[in-house]
């Protein structure tokens, strides 16, 4: 018989060695829906990584669309850390993507453009999830609902832009007006997308990590999000914190969509997001929490999507097998935190 106790301590190559076991354990896992569409597991796994991690040009694919992944990645561990479950990056990307198209389809200087599109982006993003911060502190309305209910609300006024005033008139197409040449992101490598918004989110994570490490207010959101009564009782404003982790959190999810406009797409259409606020749950989660960990494990998951559409067409497997990596990641990720505070005791032996 076999039973959970709980662990006094947990080893530090155990913490380190989780997000490796889940994802070791998601591709054993999915290997046996390779086996079910008719293919070799090893041959289809080789194929999804070679063509996202096999050359130059595959590589900084792979990390272009890391890139807002890192962002809504961070998004949510900053959120997380103080147990404000904001499951809303995905609408504040979209607002994010809309303020910053407004921003950058005005004429002005190139740096100026970017920088006026980044701070409007940050602005529109930490506005959305102020929302759901601003009810669950004044009313305790579940941030989980609130937030993610925001995201339809947030995509249909986006729908509602490009359909009506924003609808190209020439085309017909539902996309926006394009930004300005000027406001643009550079490209860094010639012959790719690589582009000044991968550098940005990659500065951006030890950022975040010395934020909560190392400052006064990532010391209150760790407190709060470990003891929101302690907190209160210490003197911390348990308010005022999930207000500002809110901000915060928005403001990154919002910079995700302004890499997407200034450095992908330049303008703004129905599916600039493919899901990437979703995704940034389940990197913040491989991460555990921890900003460092989120390039990694957001590479590691576009790695997975950039590699899908190759895999399907070399060995027929569907491409939405990527979608199925992702969920069953998550799964697995919850499953082996249980194992950081519990270990498997086998009871009755002796008798």
């Amino acid at each position: 018989m076999f039973r959970l106790e709980a662990r006094t301590s947990t080893p530090a190559w155990f913490n380190l060695a989780l997000p490796l076991l889940a994802i070791g354990a998601t591709l054993i896992l999915c290997s046996g829906l390779i086996a079910l569409a008719g293919a070799g597991i090893v041959e289809a796994y080789g194929v999804m990584f070679s063509a996202s991690l096999g050359d130059t040009y595959a590589i900084t694919e792979t990390l272009v669309r890391a890139t807002p992944m890192i962002f809504t990645g961070l998004a949510v561990a900053v959120a997380f850390r103080a147990k404000f479950w904001n499951i809303g990056a995905e609408g504040q990307l979209l607002a994010g993507a809309v303020a910053s198209c407004a921003v950058g389809a005005i004429p002005m200087p190139g740096l100026l453009a970017m920088f006026l599109m980044a701070l409007a982006g940050a602005a529109a993003g930490a506005a959305v999830a102020l929302v759901p911060a601003t009810l669950r502190v004044k009313f305790k309305v579940d941030d989980v609902v609130s937030s993610l209910l925001l995201n339809s609300v947030i995509f249909y006024a986006l729908m509602a832009l490009i359909e009506g005033p924003w609808k190209d008139s020439f085309s017909g197409y539902p996309i926006s007006p394009p930004i300005e040449d000027s406001a643009s992101f550079p490209v860094l490598l010639e012959g790719t997308r690589l582009h000044l918004g991968v550098v940005a989110a990659l500065i951006a994570a030890p950022l975040i990590w010395f934020l909560i490490v190392r400052t006064t207010l990532g010391f209150r959101i760790r407190v709060t999000g470990e003891n929101a009564e302690a907190a209160r009782y210490s003197g911390i404003n348990v308010q005022r914190v999930l207000i500002s982790t809110a901000l915060l959190s928005g403001a990154l999810a919002g910079l995700a969509g302004v890499g997407e406009v200034g450095g992908v797409h330049f303008q703004v259409m129905s599916d600039i997001s493919p899901g990437y606020g979703y995704s940034g749950i389940v990197v913040a989660m491989l991460a555990r929490l921890n900003p460092l960990g989120v390039v990694p494990a957001a590479i590691f998951l576009a790695a997975v999507m950039t590699g899908a559409e190759a895999m399907s067409r070399a060995t027929g497997v569907p491409a939405f097998l990527s979608d199925v990596i992702q969920g069953t990641a998550l799964l697995a990720m919850l499953v082996a935190l249980l194992f950081t505070a519990y270990r498997i005791r086998r009871v009755g032996a002796a008798r």
